[in-house]
């Protein structure tokens, strides 16, 4: 009986034993699925899960693309930023380290409060940038110095360099950080949540933006579990951006800004023909690395209160009177629609009665009779009253229109105006009332509701000159990383060529005719002020825009000189012209705010920067065939 128990139990621990061997074994088979599972089919995954925790990839910002000038003299380029870091756990005292190095560089650079703050926020073994833009010798003292100046590291970055200033600060324009409004407003990039990454605020810096930004470059790095950085374990530079070949010369630039001095003015010069501005200036300008590096709040200050407006581009964005400028477009419009021949003659007496209303012409004792060439050399009111009358607005609107007036031109940098040709029905749209009359004969001399920019008037001239040809401004030659294309300009001048804006040769002939008379007839408004040179002679046209209405008592006392009035209440002064007049090649268009006489101000300026031009002519100069390339050996760009 004892030996059947004994047995029976033995035979229950080995179901027992088997059963537990047979729970370890597929435990253990699990356990190697599992590990297969793990280790075989998903080992790339896990093995790059586990790269990323212990790696950091941080994006490296690329070098900005270049923007230089049609001869590849760099105007906008990059250069070495050297700046200091700190890194508060090698400091024994933040506040200690700061005092010191207020010793190597000014205080007022260092903001310690921004400081203070973003190690107080950040982890203590993260770098907190605390100067830039150090000169270099302040960059050798503070590295020469660097035992005494615990957490304190140097490091050389890149920041936007204007190395011109003010010069081209209306047309490149300026980077700045990345705003909230800009991460709403643009194309999600990566490189914009870079704290030290600029992008373009203004000119052809914003623009061509994302053309010239370029595509980020990649440091891969080693970091523990806290996420220090432990070494760098490899890098991809990023691809520089492309760089921007402007239309613009240099050395007319220069000429331009010099000639216009201290006014408050702006100055177009065009190829008639491709439509590149050879020059643009807007005085008084800025400098724009004031922006590029941080500008301060009394020199932005400074900059909003100054009265003549140094900001505004007042070449795209100014709008003026065109004044007798625009009496040109009246008289094509007259001539176009038939209701006066090329032969059409008025009296002058010095004013034409309109009901009640008085309209004077500029010269009090009058002109005399003349015919339209006459009128337009003399600048005689009375007749564009007349003529003004006869075609009436809506038909000299049309004719502005063709001309380029009174619409956005599509210039390549922001923040044109289009300016204002008035019509009955927009007066009747805007303002709820029927035209007038007496509006018409205002609209006649360039007064009243018309509003142009300088640029508009350089293409209206432009377009006059090159025999009625539809040619549009444009500042980018190109856009590449190597090489200007030679084929550009011709390209520009064909395509100009087919463009006709269908104004009868005829027509065209009187008024240019009559414009040469403003520079070299007898009688000439501008007759003092031409171009001596043999084969260079200029035609164009002088404009003096009020800026309020003239009271019959200034009137009858003659008190109209500029410098019997205070500055802002003088008349603008403009000019427009071309050159040569015999084979028209160039159109310059000049306004200077409240300079006055348009023949006494605006047509010598004129005169020089076409004189000038013409001495730089492009197409005596290899301006085709230049390689632009980026200098080798990693130095500045």
């Amino acid at each position: 009986m004892a030996k059947d128990q004994h047995k029976e139990k033995g035979k229950v621990f080995s179901r027992r034993a088997l059963m537990m061997a047979g729970g370890q074994a597929m435990l253990m088979s699990a356990l190697a699925g599992r590990l297969y599972y793990l280790q075989v089919i998903h080992s790339d995954e896990y093995s790059m899960m586990a790269d990323e925790n212990r790696m950091n990839l941080r994006l490296l910002p690329p070098l900005r693309g270049r923007i230089v000038d049609r001869f590849g003299t760099e105007i906008a380029s990059n250069r070495h930023n050297y700046r200091v870091i700190l890194i508060p756990e090698q400091t024994g005292s933040i506040e200690a380290t700061l005092d010191a190095l207020a010793r190597y560089v000014p205080a007022e650079t260092i903001d310690r409060e921004r400081v203070l703050k973003d190690a107080a926020r950040k982890r203590s073994f993260v770098p907190i940038p605390v100067v830039d833009n150090l000169t270099w010798d302040q960059f050798a003292r503070i590295n020469v110095n660097a035992p005494d100046l615990p957490g304190i590291q140097m490091d050389v970055g890149s920041t936007r360099d204007y190395p011109y200033g003010k010069l081209f600060a209306h047309i490149v324009g300026y980077v700045g950080a990345v705003s909230e409004k800009d991460l709403q407003n643009q194309e999600y990039d990566p490189l914009l949540e870079l704290p030290e990454f600029r992008i373009g605020k203004s000119g052809v810096e914003k623009y061509y933006d994302r053309t010239l930004r370029g595509k980020a470059g990649l440091s891969r790095l080693e970091a523990n579990a806290y996420g220090r950085v432990i070494r760098e374990l490899n890098r991809e530079e990023g691809i520089p951006g492309n760089d921007a070949v402007l239309t613009i010369d240099k050395q007319l630039q220069e000429f331009a800004v010099r000639r216009m001095g201290e006014e408050s003015a702006a100055a177009v010069v065009m190829d008639i023909h491709s439509g590149d501005i050879l020059s643009m200036v807007s005085v008084p300008s800025f400098d724009p690395n004031n922006f590029a590096s941080g500008i301060s709040s009394a020199d932005w200050k400074e900059l909003v209160e100054n009265p003549k407006r140094p900001l505004g581009n007042k070449a795209i964005a100014g709008q003026y009177p065109p004044g007798s400028t625009f009496k040109m477009i009246v008289a094509l419009a007259a001539l176009e629609s038939g209701v006066v021949t090329a032969g059409h003659q008025v009296f002058c007496g010095g004013h034409t009665q309109l009901g009640k209303h008085r309209f004077h012409c500029w010269k009090r004792g009058g002109h005399g009779k003349l015919g339209m060439e006459d009128a337009i050399s003399q600048s005689c009111d009375i007749y564009f009253y007349d003529i003004a009358r006869k075609v009436g607005v809506d038909k000299i609107a049309e004719m502005a229109h063709r001309f380029g007036l009174g619409e956005k031109l599509g210039i390549d940098i922001l923040g044109e105006r289009a300016g204002l040709i008035p019509t009955k029905a927009w007066k009747q749209a805007v303002q709820g009332v029927s035209w007038q009359l007496g509006e018409t004969y205002n609209t006649g001399i360039g007064q009243g509701y018309v509003l142009t920019t300088p640029l508009q008037l350089a293409v209206m001239t432009a377009r006059l000159a090159n025999g009625g040809k539809k040619v549009n401004p444009r500042l980018i030659r190109s856009v590449t990383g190597e090489t200007l294309e030679g084929a550009v300009l011709p390209r520009a001048e064909e395509e100009a060529a087919n463009r006709d804006i269908g104004i009868s040769q005829s027509a065209l002939k009187t008024v240019l005719s009559g414009m040469n008379k403003v520079m070299n007839g007898p009688r000439g408004t501008a007759r003092a002020a031409k171009i001596e040179v043999e084969g260079w002679e200029m035609a164009g046209k002088t404009g003096t825009a009020q800026v309020r209405r003239i009271s019959r008592k200034e009137r009858i006392e003659g008190v109209r000189k500029s410098d019997e009035k205070p500055w802002e209440e003088r008349d603008h002064a403009l000019f427009v012209g071309y050159a040569p007049y015999n084979d028209p090649r160039y159109a310059v268009s000049v306004i200077v705010e409240h300079g006055g006489s348009g023949s006494s101000t605006a047509a010598p300026i004129a005169r020089d920067l076409l004189q000038e031009t013409l001495r730089l002519d492009p197409l005596r100069r290899p301006s085709y065939d230049i390689a632009i390339r980026r200098p080798a050996g990693g130095g500045d760009v």
